[in-house]
């Protein structure tokens, strides 16, 4: 894993002072920013979070309510080795005084107390509320727009895989809900897969070679490597049709690469495609043509 230069409190909490009930109407409600799921991060060695749960922290007051979360517009997250992946969680919350606002976070780890991942606004300064949207005069949909950096917060390949939501709203009344952990959301490393076939051209009945490897970004040495015991499908189409077929099914070795043989029948293109799984999305190698003679 990847070392910090300093140990930092990452969190949406930051973010979350704006997201206080207004001065004057809290009535004493507090800052919902207190309940939020902190992290520490930057230390020389990950130790595992306590088993034990820490006590709840969804929190209410009133009657504003959260009726729907949308993360990256219901896809997975995918992040590479450099690029900061930017996505946009919308929070519809409603209260009979209108919403005032709602902000939402990624949170990973055991409980939200004992959290090893983070994920928030880039900026925090900029992006301390959401962008409201009144559906009417009780309902607002609110966007936020997070930031997954492999530089920053996706600082390790332990955070690979199920996220929980963390999301918070407030009414125009001082009343507010916090939901701890209202949905789920995958993070996952971003995949490639290459495919080359030979000889090319090929005569008609001879054997072709095809070879390639599939890889997924390392988040703690921020390089790709090869993604071992895979299950890979061989797939084929002819020149003259868009639909490819599955001719065989095969596993990476011990550093991803790929390597089988079938036999030239038509002028066609040739691809190896993998389903995915949870820390890993699906992906698909560009066609490579054959010219069969």
């Amino acid at each position: 894993m990847r070392i910090r230069a300093s140990v930092a409190v990452v969190t949406g909490a930051l973010a979350l002072t704006a997201l206080a009930v207004p001065a004057a109407q809290a009535d004493g409600h507090g800052n919902l920013a207190a309940h939020v799921p902190s992290l520490s991060k930057g230390v020389s060695s990950f130790k595992a979070a306590p088993s034990v749960a820490a006590a709840p922290t969804d929190d209410a007051e009133g009657d504003t309510q959260i009726t729907s979360v949308t993360v990256n517009a219901g896809k997975d997250i995918v992040v590479g080795i450099s690029a900061k992946k930017t996505f946009t969680v919308s929070v519809t919350a409603t209260d009979p005084s209108g919403i005032y606002d709602a902000f939402p976070m990624l949170w990973h780890g055991p409980d939200s107390q004992h959290a090893d991942g983070a994920i928030g606004p880039d900026n925090l300064e900029d992006d301390q509320v959401g962008t409201c949207t009144n559906v009417n005069a009780t309902t607002a949909t609110c966007k936020v727009t997070l930031v997954a950096d492999p530089y920053d917060n996706i600082y390790s390949n332990i955070l690979a895989g199920t996220w929980k939501v963390w999301v918070g709203a407030a009414g125009n009344d001082g009343d507010y809900v916090i939901k701890d952990a209202y949905k789920t959301a995958r993070v996952q490393r971003a995949s490639k897969l290459t495919v080359n076939a030979s000889p090319e051209p090929v005569t008609k009945g001879k054997t072709i070679t095809v070879t390639g490897k599939l890889s997924r970004a390392n988040w703690d040495d921020l390089q790709y490597h090869g993604y071992t015991s895979q299950s890979v499908k061989l797939q084929y189409r002819k020149k003259s049709s868009s639909t490819y077929t599955t001719l065989k099914t095969i596993t990476t070795n011990s550093t991803g690469n790929l390597k089988t043989t079938t036999t030239a029948t038509a002028d066609g293109y040739y691809r190896f495609s993998f389903a995915g799984t949870s820390t890993t999305p699906a992906v698909n190698a560009t066609g490579d043509y054959v010219d069969v003679r």
